[in-house]
């Protein structure tokens, strides 16, 4: 293999000679890694080398230890630690490092990539013990670009995810704080040198607690920071407020000495810097100390309830508030009119800093925000307008409802009046300030002498402009939630608009010239009046349901006239967005969807025939069966022979993880509508639920899901389910032993906590099925009392859990109802956890319930043994 030509050919224009030189890459890998590398290593030293190969061999060498998961990166990690020779990791490291010095930055760049890959395996092992020093003394002594790219790999060291990684860097903070702070210094002339300091020190102060714990240390650090902040680069700049939001994270704690000499004064400066990145970090600056200070007030409010120690509370946002607030205020007028929606400029992010600090000081922001909005709300200038509507929208979260609620019958008329604005900016952040109030302080809105006109201003402005539908159509959907009233009500405030607003919303989405985006959005919309629809709109809802089905039944023909990937997707976003409102449509009438069934069903089967591999759109229609299958009830089997196949083949589509996981449900809502009619269909079920559990590709967010399937076929199916009991009883006593250590990491806590509610869920249906067969049980009790007593000692289980715990133990005992096993009962911990959950005042009044009925049905247990021994 030319390995030069290889590398070039990875660049080529050529897809197809880019696709050979990749593959010829990796068969070089697998058949000699440590050649492989050793082979990179020398084209990328090689200063001879066409740069383009250069970098090329660097991209090649960094991918040879990436990947997307982590049993995949895992297995990488061991081929560089069992795979090459010491005297070939001495090479390739050596070759990297002499690199770093390459006068081509690139070049440089890629080794700093390639050496933070390496390290992230050999540090925690202790493998490469000298490369901190090295990096220390280039950045010490080396040239200009030895200095920069060795920052850079410190940087792109610290940046590693890997935990092992993490937790040994903190015993090289030393080193890394003597190089990024040495780089970072005002006396460093290069820009480029300083850039990358500064950069590198963020990146690494989650290492460095230890000496920012010293005074000395930490004012060292903070004036650096500080001093760079008045650079005159405004990358540097840029960055150095970045560095100092995250120390805010990081250190609140400490910050109080340096925000009252330095940062309050330094911050309001870069907010009004005329660089734009500058200002947008040193905006979000103040945004951390918001999200700091609410945090801190939620964690105290917690520990004060338990009785432990309090974080320091320093009120820095309410100290500055008179300050920085008007600041804000002024920065939320410099929007930029050709900005797309996915920018963030400074208009933007002063207006989440707005939102934040509403949050974080409360009534305190009221006054200063409507002074500049009866300022400003009139200004010739659109900018000034559209920063006073956006700014009392910005506050209707944080201060009390009672005193925004006069604020907002007083101001909400113009607000509405907003609407007509000649500038659609304006009138788009007058629809999304709505949208706020009816989010947040709904009852200040008089349904009498509001509704009518904040409605018909809301859907002008969503036939008014493509722009404006986004907003619209969200204070549209918080309208129709805020005043759906009780559920099953018979009348709601929206009842007199609802017809009228439907036919708007058909209108909208009916336009073959309306843009997709609208179209889905106004959709949302009617899923939402739909779903908070009062009984007396259920004739309007039934009639909608026949333009749905028209509707779809169109998508089905035109799936013939497909001609473009583009259409595809068109066609497959309005074939979702109808059956969202449809499956709507199908909860809210319930049992009354039923003179409707036969049409619904065949057009579901229709699309779920003509939709091609990938598709999302079944998602949405298995949702549709589901809630079908639930209204119908037993009336749901004479679909099944037609709709089977569908099921089974997405119960076993492993390759599309989020359809496997509507099926898995479906198969839930199914056998509770059909009852003891499901078990003929239960054979195939229960043989495609065990296959996904043993398959260990699977993901663990489908087992907990599975498990609580077992349990609803049982309860459907009754005494039929012990032709699966032992089969089931086997894996949920393999499931019970998946535990957590000390340090488990949160997504792990949160599998094992959701498989424990599947279990407990699995449990209760087939104890509840086993009832007029007891002695099928009798096997089992012991497992199910090991793993309640793991329950009762697990200190992160959730109401779910306990809820689902205090059935399995009250249909035990009412299953056994004679005191078979009540010295199991007489168990203290059986008591204690009965006790704390029914004591415990957060909980919903429905565990509660089943805490006290659970204690009850152990009395009985515990009571017939001692009667039965009296007599």
């Amino acid at each position: 293999m030319d390995v030069n030509q290889v590398l070039e050919n990875t660049f080529s224009p050529d897809a197809a000679a880019r696709q050979s030189a990749e593959l010829q890459l990796a068969q070089a890998a697998e058949v000699n890694f440590s050649t492989y590398l050793t082979t990179l290593a020398q084209e990328l030293a090689n200063e001879k080398a066409n740069p383009g190969v250069r970098q090329a061999a660097g991209i090649a060498l960094k991918n040879a230890f990436s990947a997307r998961e982590y049993a995949r990166l895992r297995e990488i990690q061991m081929r560089w630690l069992q795979a090459v020779d010491a005297s070939a990791k001495d090479s390739v490291r050596q070759l990297a490092l002499q690199t770093l010095g390459s006068k081509d930055t690139r070049a440089g760049q890629a080794a700093a990539q390639f050496i933070a890959a390496i390290a992230a395996i050999d540090i925690p092992r202790n493998q490469w013990p000298e490369l901190m020093s090295v990096l220390v003394e280039n950045v010490g002594e080396g040239e200009d670009h030895l200095k920069q790219a060795s920052l850079q790999t410190i940087g792109y060291i610290c940046e590693g995810e890997d935990q092992d990684l993490r937790d040994t860097l903190v015993a090289h903070s030393n080193a890394i704080l003597t190089a990024v702070v040495q780089g970072a210094r005002k006396e460093e002339n290069n820009m480029d040198v300083r850039l990358a300091a500064i950069n590198s020190l963020s990146d690494s102060l989650e290492f460095v607690r230890t000496n920012f714990d010293n005074e000395g240390e930490r004012n060292y650090i903070m004036q650096v920071i500080c001093e760079a902040t008045q650079s005159g680069d405004s990358r540097i700049e840029a960055s150095s407020y970045g560095c100092l939001n995250r120390i805010m994270g990081l250190y609140y704690d400490k910050m109080k000495f340096y925000m009252e000499k330095a940062l309050f004064g330094l911050t309001i400066m870069g907010m009004k810097s005329p660089e734009e990145d500058v200002a947008k970090l040193a905006i979000e600056f103040w945004c951390t100390v918001c999200e700091e200070e609410i945090a801190i007030e939620d964690d105290n409010a917690m520990a004060a309830a338990e009785g432990s120690e309090l974080r320091p509370f320093f009120h820095f946002a309410t100290v500055a508030a008179r300050e920085v607030v008007p600041v804000i205020l002024e920065l939320m007028a410099q929007q930029d009119e050709d900005a797309a929606d996915e920018d963030y400029n400074v208009s933007r992010a002063a207006y989440q800093c707005l939102q934040l600090y509403s949050q974080t000081i409360a009534g305190d922001i009221v006054q200063t925000v409507l002074g500049f909005v009866e300022m400003n709300l009139r200004h010739a200038d659109w900018h000034f307008r559209d920063a006073a509507v956006s700014a009392f929208g910005a506050i209707m979260e944080g201060p009390d409802e009672k005193m925004l609620f006069p604020l907002v019958k007083q101001g909400l008329t113009v607000l509405i009046g907003m609407m007509d604005d000649p500038v659609v900016q304006v009138k788009d952040s007058a629809a999304f300030a709505l949208g706020r109030i009816c989010e947040n302080v709904s009852e200040a809105i008089d349904p009498e002498e509001h509704l009518q006109g904040l409605i018909g201003a809301l859907f002008g402005g969503l036939s008014n402009s493509p722009k404006m539908a986004s907003s619209c159509c969200w204070a549209l959907m918080n309208l129709a939630e805020r005043f759906s009233g009780e559920a099953g009500a018979q009348t709601n405030p929206m009842s007199p608009h609802f017809q009228e607003s439907v036919q708007r919303l058909l209108a909208v989405t009916e336009g073959t010239d309306a843009e997709n985006q609208l179209r889905m959005a106004a959709y949302e919309v009617l899923n939402a009046f739909v779903t908070s629809a009062a009984n007396d709109s259920l004739p309007i809802v039934a009639k909608l349901s026949e333009v749905v089905l028209e509707r779809l039944e169109k998508t089905v023909l035109m799936q013939q006239q497909i001609v473009s990937v583009e259409d595809r997707i068109t066609l497959e976003e309005i074939q979702t967005s109808l059956t969202s409102v449809l499956l709507a449509i199908v909860q809210r009438l319930e049992g009354e969807v039923k003179p409707a069934a036969d049409r619904i069903m065949n057009v579901l089967l229709q699309i779920l025939s003509s939709v091609g591999a990938k598709s999302s759109v079944p998602d949405t229609v298995f949702a549709v069966v589901g809630a079908l299958a639930n209204a119908l009830e037993e009336d749901f089997a004479k679909y099944m022979e037609s709709f089977l196949p569908f099921l089974h083949n997405a119960l076993g589509n492993r390759e599309e993880p989020s359809l496997c996981a509507m099926a898995i449900g479906l198969v839930s809502d199914i056998t509770r509508g059909l009852g003891e009619m499901s078990q003929p269909y239960c054979d195939q079920f229960m043989n495609y639920l065990l296959q996904n559990l043993s398959d260990k590709s699977i993901s663990n967010q489908f087992r907990p899901a599975i498990l609580q399937t077992f349990g609803d076929i049982a309860q459907a199916i009754g005494p039929h389910f012990e032709t699966y009991l032992s089969v089931v009883a086997q894996v949920l006593q393999t499931a019970a032993s998946v535990t957590m250590g000390e340090n488990t990491a949160f997504e792990i806590l949160d599998y094992v906590i959701s498989l424990r509610e599947g279990i407990m869920d699995a449990w209760s249906g087939a104890i509840l099925a086993m009832k007029s067969k007891p002695q099928s049980l009798t096997p089992y009790v012991e497992s199910i009392f090991t793993i309640l007593s793991v329950i009762s000692q697990d200190p992160n289980r959730t109401e779910a859990l306990l809820r689902s715990a205090m059935g399995v133990i009250g249909d035990l005992a009412d299953t056994f109802p004679n005191g078979e096993y009540a010295n199991y009962y007489r168990a203290e911990w059986i008591t204690a956890l009965i006790k704390d959950t029914k004591s415990n005042r957060e909980f919903q009044p429905r565990t509660i319930e089943t805490a006290r009925w659970a204690r009850e049905q152990v009395k009985r247990q515990i009571a017939n043994v001692q009667g039965g021994q009296m007599s």
